[in-house]
């Protein structure tokens, strides 16, 4: 397969993926305000999700503080911010497009109707939007590209490379939800395991729409170190971030294998993968889950970096 195309399947998936996760974002910030902001917390639930979507300078240059209107229309409408859902759904089709005859007519369709239609919503007056729909709207449009990706592409190289792109952008951005709600957003210590923190734990895991999978696993149990397990450690998650370290693991062996050559990003996943393997939640926990996810999200880039450089693409 020609480099070219690797790299826009790879990035085609990655700015699906960023799109949903995005709206996952600010899923989050529209349920956390709901209930008072925790005094002494680190930040404004919205001055949160700016954070962890890493868009924080950007916004206060163009926008000046965070309040809701100006970071919903930063985050999904910004065609300047490259990480809006706007800029990733543009970036996604316009990948898509490049390599149109790489993709079944299924999966072009739900991706060109996906652009399509937020081009509806974003001539629709901002009063008869609410954040929940664009939300919603915006994780059935991705669910169902990844749908008919999944069903329809044959497993060759195109097919490893489109979910080598959802897992190393899935794991990311699970570290990043994750870490809104432990460093960004945490309150003071006394309110440590009160309403209010256990509330934003649950919001956590409604975003990532784990909340019913975390049940079946965990019972009623709601503890900061379970869900904090969960969504690091546990392998049954399709979110927690060892599960997406080994989907990357497992599309680079089965490349290196097509190739019947090793190269450095196999050994840099595979590394990482034995790293969360060996870990334990307690010795996360004790490091500091902010450090940990920290330089997690430090290697998960190198990672990236890593396999732009052994397929011979670029990085975004």
């Amino acid at each position: 397969m020609l480099s070219r195309t690797a790299e826009n399947l790879y990035w085609t998936a990655r700015h699906m993926e960023r799109a949903d996760t995005t709206a996952r974002l600010l899923e989050m910030g529209y349920r956390m305000q709901l209930i008072p902001s925790a005094e002494g917390g680190h930040a404004s639930e919205w001055g949160s999700i700016l954070a962890a979507s890493g868009g924080s300078a950007d916004f206060a240059a163009r926008y000046g503080e965070p309040a809701e209107r100006n970071v919903v229309s930063f985050l999904v409408f910004d065609p300047a911010n490259p990480s809006s859902i706007r800029s990733s759904l543009t970036a996604a089709r316009n990948n898509a497009r490049a390599v149109r005859t790489a993709l079944t007519t299924e999966v072009w369709e739900a991706l060109n109707q996906a652009y399509l239609q937020f081009g509806e919503l974003e001539r629709t007056p901002r009063s008869e939007l609410s954040l929940p729909q664009i939300c919603d709207w915006t994780k059935r449009a991705a669910g169902l590209v990844r749908g008919a990706f999944v069903n329809t592409q044959l497993e060759n190289e195109g097919f490893r490379f489109f979910n080598l792109g959802y897992a190393v952008e899935r794991a990311d951005n699970t570290a990043r939800l994750l870490d809104v709600k432990y460093y960004v957003l945490l309150p003071t210590i006394d309110m440590v395991g009160g309403g209010v923190d256990n509330y934003q734990w649950t919001t956590l895991l409604r975003a990532l729409s784990a909340h019913r999978a975390y049940h079946w696993a965990y019972g009623g149990d709601y503890a900061p170190r379970t869900i904090a397990h969960f969504l690091i450690l546990n392998r049954s998650c399709p979110r927690s971030l060892v599960h997406c370290v080994n989907a990357t693991e497992s599309h680079l062996t089965a490349l290196a294998q097509l190739h019947g050559q090793r190269s450095a990003a196999t050994s840099a996943a595979a590394a990482l993968l034995e790293e969360l393997a060996e870990a334990q939640i307690s010795d996360i926990i004790e490091e500091g889950l902010h450090d940990f996810l920290s330089r997690f999200i430090a290697s998960n880039a190198a990672l990236s970096g890593a396999i732009a450089d052994s397929y011979l693409f670029g990085k975004v």
